[in-house]
């Protein structure tokens, strides 16, 4: 065989050769995404904790797998997909709310997890201190019981007559109703207000507490943060029109659906950073040394249309106070 034809045969032969015989090509990292909710109303979250995983390198699909378990508002199941989620050895956790986050902490103490929790991470064992949290997990904190007053408050000056106020709460989300309700009772009595509370885990116990709001005549409603509540905005808008009831939630979308008021941490800023924490983690920083992120960013949004149905007059200190009012 001539010289050149031999090299032809060689060339052609390389070139067929599998790629991993050249080069051993890493393995993508593998984020397991752990959520508590449905996919369709956190889409937007969703595209926030991708963003954020963008500004740390990390695009999906490209540079990274993510494996999404979602857990459609049975808070049971979350073991279970957490479980999941480690059998597949991922890299690392991203668990952006509480009941994820401490499912995720209870079956895992050596899979890096970036939480976002509303209530204090260090009260609920998932970091020894907010500086170093020196574990395996690390993440947000985006408040809740310290912004109960804050509601109030609110709630006072848009609606000065409510003296009776609703405070509906999810049982299925344990941690975060027990918080809620141990916020919002002295919370209200600062204000001169008297708390009820009320149980909603299903569609049919929404329905069925706005029938107890229509006989027992609260003057307000305070709505819970809670992964359920915020997939049923729409029904909560449109059952506290029927009602006439003034309510005040924990996020925008709330507002966006019809509700009239909302104060609370910007959600898309907190996921935002998940991502950000996720591709850190990627990159090699370690959860014991990242300390836990505090929210700095909050807004106050209120439904000027809803105000107007209801009767209420927007005093000029909250339109000054407001990010957005909708009209």
């Amino acid at each position: 065989m001539r010289r050149r034809e031999f090299m032809t045969l060689l060339g052609g032969a390389a070139a067929a050769w599998p790629l991993g015989a050249h080069a051993q090509q890493p393995p993508m990292p593998v984020i397991g995404y752990l959520h508590s909710g449905s996919p369709s109303p956190y889409a937007h979250l969703v595209a926030a904790f991708r963003e954020g995983l963008k500004d740390a390198g990390y695009v999906e699909g490209q540079n990274v797998a993510i494996e999404y378990r979602w857990s459609e508002d049975r808070f049971d199941r979350l073991p279970e997909l957490a479980a999941d989620l480690v059998r597949r050895k991922v890299s690392v956790i991203a668990a952006p709310a509480v009941s994820a986050g401490l499912a995720a902490k209870a079956t895992t103490s050596a899979i890096p997890i970036v939480f976002g929790v509303g209530e204090d991470p260090v009260k609920l064992g998932l970091v020894a201190s907010l500086a170093r949290p020196d574990g395996n997990a690390t993440g947000i904190n985006f408040f809740v019981a310290e912004l109960a007053a804050k509601r109030f408050g609110l709630l006072r000056e848009l609606v000065p007559q409510a003296a009776r106020v609703a405070v509906l709460i999810n049982p299925a989300n344990a941690t975060n109703a027990s918080t809620t309700l141990s916020a919002a009772e002295p919370a209200a009595r600062a204000f001169g207000m008297q708390v009820q509370s009320y149980n909603a885990s299903s569609i049919a116990e929404i329905d069925a507490a706005f029938a107890a709001f229509a006989r027992e005549g609260p003057h307000a409603l305070f709505v819970a943060p809670d992964p359920f509540f915020l997939t049923r905005r729409v029904q909560f808008a449109a059952l506290a029109a029927r009602l006439a009831l003034p309510s005040v939630f924990s996020v925008r979308q709330y507002v966006d659906a019809g509700g009239l008021m909302s104060y609370g941490t910007s959600l898309t800023d907190a996921y935002r950073q998940v991502g950000v924490y996720a591709g850190r983690i990627l990159k090699g920083a370690k959860p014991a040394e990242l300390p836990v992120v505090q929210s700095t960013k909050f807004e106050l949004v209120i439904n000027a249309q809803i105000a107007r149905m209801l009767g209420l007059a927007i005093p000029a200190s909250l339109l000054a106070l407001a990010d957005e009012v909708i009209e």
